[in-house]
C-alpha cells in the first residue's frame, strides 16, 4: 500500500499539474465549444481512460522507454499533434451543421462512442502526461514496501480522479458559454469554428513540444 504521506504529496503534485491548462483541458474546451456538454463529458471520460493506460504502461516499465527514447517520444507527439489538427479541421468544416447537433439530431450513440475514442486517443498521446508519469510518478513509490506496480496503479487512480473532476469543470463551463451562442445559428457557427481552431492550435503546440533533455 502507498504510504499516506506519499499519497498526499502525489495528490498535491498532480493537482498542481492538472490545474494548469494543457492539451487535455484545451481539447475538452474545444470539444465543448464545438459540440456541447455531452461531447465534452464523453471526451473527459475517454481522456481519463487514456491517461490511465499510460499509468499502466509506466507500471509495466513501458513508460521509461518513451521517456528515454527521443525517437519514440517524437513519433508519439507528432502522431498526437496530427490527430488533433485533423479533428480541428473537421470541426471547422462542420461548423455550419452545429445547430442540428445542438438540437439533438443524429445518431447520438455512434457519435458518443466516437467522441469517447477521440478523447482516449488524446489522453494516451498527451506528452505532458507521458513525461509526468514516466519521470515523476515513480518517485512517489515506496519500493521498500514492495508491490511497486500496484502502488503506481493506485497513485494513477488519484491522478485520474483529480483530472476527471477538473476537466469536467472546464468542459461544463465551456458548454455553458456555448449555450448562449446556440440562440443564433450564426453565433453557434462562429463558436464551433473557434473550438476547431483551438484544437488545431493545440495540435501544432503538441507537435512542437520538445524534450527537457
Amino acid at each position: 500500500m502507498v504510504p499516506t504521506d506519499r499519497l498526499l504529496a502525489f495528490a498535491v503534485a498532480s493537482f498542481l499539474l492538472i490545474v494548469v491548462p494543457g492539451p487535455s483541458v484545451l481539447f475538452v474546451v474545444g470539444r465543448a465549444l464545438a459540440q456541447g456538454r455531452r461531447a465534452a463529458l464523453t471526451t473527459v471520460v475517454g481522456n481519463t481512460v487514456g491517461a490511465y493506460v499510460l499509468v499502466a504502461a509506466v507500471a509495466l516499465g513501458v513508460g521509461s522507454v518513451v521517456e528515454r527514447s527521443a525517437l519514440v517520444f517524437t513519433a508519439l507527439k507528432l502522431a498526437g499533434g496530427a490527430y488533433l489538427v485533423f479533428l480541428g479541421v473537421r470541426a471547422v468544416r462542420q461548423r455550419g451543421s452545429l445547430q442540428a447537433a445542438f438540437a439533438g439530431e443524429g445518431p447520438a450513440a455512434q457519435g458518443g462512442l466516437r467522441t469517447f475514442w477521440e478523447g482516449f486517443a488524446v489522453g494516451v498521446a498527451n506528452p505532458k502526461t507521458i513525461v509526468f508519469f514516466a519521470a515523476v510518478l515513480p518517485q512517489f513509490v515506496d519500493r521498500g514496501a514492495g508491490h511497486v506496480a500496484a502502488q503506481m496503479l493506485v497513485l494513477g487512480l488519484v491522478f485520474n480522479a483529480i483530472a476527471l473532476a477538473s476537466d469536467s469543470v472546464w468542459g461544463l463551463a465551456a458548454a455553458t458559454a456555448r449555450n448562449w451562442f446556440a440562440r443564433s445559428p450564426r453565433r453557434l457557427a462562429v463558436i464551433g469554428g473557434a473550438g476547431g481552431l483551438t484544437m488545431i492550435g493545440l495540435g501544432v503546440s503538441v507537435a512542437a513540444t520538445g524534450r527537457n533533455d
